[in-house]
């Protein structure tokens, strides 16, 4: 009951105590009531006789040497319950002491900690014991402080294995701080954070300045986020050679002057130059007036394609332009032909 009441104390005093930060260092003192339950049978030189728990006080110095190591020295006066067998022997109590030496833990600089230690006690003999237990210490003041503790004793000469409690106070000299100055945080230093501008299509231009919205990612964009354009010259060529002696255009030109009524289409802008030409077979004359014709022949296949025939010029040259001057059947059909060169100057888009 008196182990049971103890413990229940050191509960209720770890629970309503506050913790304190730790920055103690220096001597102390205590005193302190102690409470030891042994159970001890047939204790050397006293047959029959049994120890069982002890009430007392005691005494203790010791040093704190950091925010987390302490030790001492403690004294302590006890006073044992004995029964006995033998009712000739009458005595219900026997004086013993208890002097020891601790190491203390302060688990994080604060007010619970660990204790480890070696005690002598002296009853009927000299008994070592080593032993262990937690502590919890509530300082009053800045030097003046609360302590409860619980340890296990383990007996080295003998195998008791008993419980202990103490309740007392303590005293650390010098200066000492209850509690770390707190640390004055430096004025907030407002930063401004950038924002991204906000860039929809991704050309670069911010939405604020984009003039063109929604510009094809493949577009490389001028200053106001519309596509660049660059002028560059388009050409069409066309070539359609004829038998001797005839003006007819074959049909397997036909795809080709197709191809150059669709540019001339594309390009409104633009008119093409038919050049007739012949071989040097013949007369120079014949000649000139077949190349006319045939010229004539290649636009009036493109006017049936729907091109404006004030769109169309046609020449005869005749034989004067030989493209092979070569006296061979070869060289005369090369010869026998008509030649368009269109160029045009078109606005495209420049890519990234």
């Amino acid at each position: 009951m008196k182990l049971k009441s103890l413990t229940i104390a050191l509960a209720l005093a770890a629970t309503s105590a506050s913790s304190f930060a730790a920055e103690k260092e220096g001597f102390f003192i205590g005193a302190f009531g102690d409470y030891y339950d042994a159970s001890w049978e047939n204790v050397r030189g006293s047959a029959g006789t049994n120890v069982d728990d002890s009430t007392g006080w005691g005494a203790e110095i010791g040093y704190r040497f950091n925010d987390y190591w302490s030790a001492r020295i403690e004294y302590a006066d006890m006073d044992f319950d004995i029964s006995n067998a033998n009712p000739a022997m009458n005595a219900t109590s026997m004086d013993g002491d208890r002097l020891g030496i601790d190491g203390l833990y302060h688990i994080n600089g604060g007010p619970f900690y660990g204790i480890f230690g070696l005690k002598q006690i002296d009853i009927t003999e000299n008994l070592t014991f080593a032993n262990v237990g937690a502590g919890y210490q509530h300082y009053l003041t800045d030097n003046f402080a609360f302590n409860a503790e619980t340890s296990l004793y383990q007996g080295l000469d003998r195998g008791y294995t008993d419980v202990g409690a103490k309740l007392g106070l303590s005293y650390l000299f010098g200066k000492q701080s209850s509690a770390a100055e707190p640390v004055k945080a430096a004025p907030a230093t407002v930063v401004p954070v950038a924002v991204a501008p906000v860039d929809s299509d991704g050309d670069n231009i911010p939405d604020a300045d984009d003039q063109c919205a929604n510009t094809p990612m493949t577009d490389a964009v001028d200053g106001t986020g519309c596509t660049l354009y660059e002028d560059r010259e388009v050409t069409k060529s066309l070539l359609v050679t004829f038998p001797n002696n005839t003006s007819k255009v074959a049909g397997k030109y036909d795809s080709g002057i197709e191809s150059v009524a669709s540019f001339l289409k594309e390009h409104t802008d633009t008119t093409v130059l038919l050049e007739g030409h012949s071989s040097a077979v013949g007369k120079a004359e014949y000649n000139k007036w077949l190349s006319k014709k045939r010229a004539d022949a290649v636009a009036a296949k493109l006017i049936a394609d729907g091109i404006a025939e004030d769109r169309i010029t046609t020449v005869g040259l005749g034989e004067e332009r030989l493209k092979n001057t070569d006296n061979t059947p070869a060289a005369h059909a090369e010869n026998r032909r008509v030649e368009a060169h269109i160029k045009s100057i078109e606005r495209v888009k420049v890519k990234r």
